[in-house]
């Protein structure tokens, strides 16, 4: 075994051998190669070895990792907040103290959310009886939604979030992802 100037661990072919290459990983994973390099890049995976080749290759740990990860984004974790969730842990520290405020926080943004939603279904329900009663409506393209009062849910929540959101964080995550199994 050696390692190069960038940290990078290289590995002889009988030890590679007992590695996983990285179509291995994505193969068991789930998880696409790119998105493997990605979380590589974004330092959610330890920075995997290399044979003499240039190949990629991984413990089978990686795969206990992947698994952490899906589960907290399916528990609505950011990449952002996995990694220092990850990062806590790699020093010692427990961060079941942190995910629980996180949980609590999304459970109210949650709660808020459905209220939203309850009242943009009540204004669509007596946007399309009034519609029902007016029949055709005159317009340049369709005079019902020309005339329509309702602002939907999402537009509304735009602009808070532009008004409460710190610079650089409007989906929770300051850096770009690629698209989500279900969200990366």
């Amino acid at each position: 075994m050696r390692e190069l100037r960038r940290g990078v661990r290289i590995v002889g072919e009988e030890e590679a051998r007992r590695m996983l290459k990285i179509g291995a990983v994505s193969k068991r994973s789930g998880i696409g190669i790119e998105t493997l390099r990605f979380y590589e890049k974004a330092d959610l995976l330890d920075r995997p070895a290399r044979t003499f080749s240039g190949y990629r290759v991984y413990d089978e740990e990686v795969l206990d990792r992947l698994a952490f990860i899906r589960r907290a984004q399916s528990l609505g974790f950011t990449l952002v907040e996995i990694k220092r969730i990850i990062d806590d842990a790699l020093k010692g520290d427990s961060p079941c103290g942190e995910v629980r405020e996180l949980v609590r926080k999304r459970m109210a943004e949650l709660n808020e959310r459905l209220r939203e939603l309850h009242r943009y279904r009540k204004e669509l329900r007596h946007t399309l009886k009034d519609w029902d009663k007016v029949g055709l409506a005159p317009g340049h393209i369709c005079g019902l939604i020309e005339g329509s009062k309702v602002e939907h849910v999402a537009h509304r929540r735009a602009e808070r979030w532009q008004t409460h959101t710190p610079a650089g964080e409007q989906d929770g995550c300051a850096e770009k992802q690629p698209a989500r199994y279900g969200r990366v």
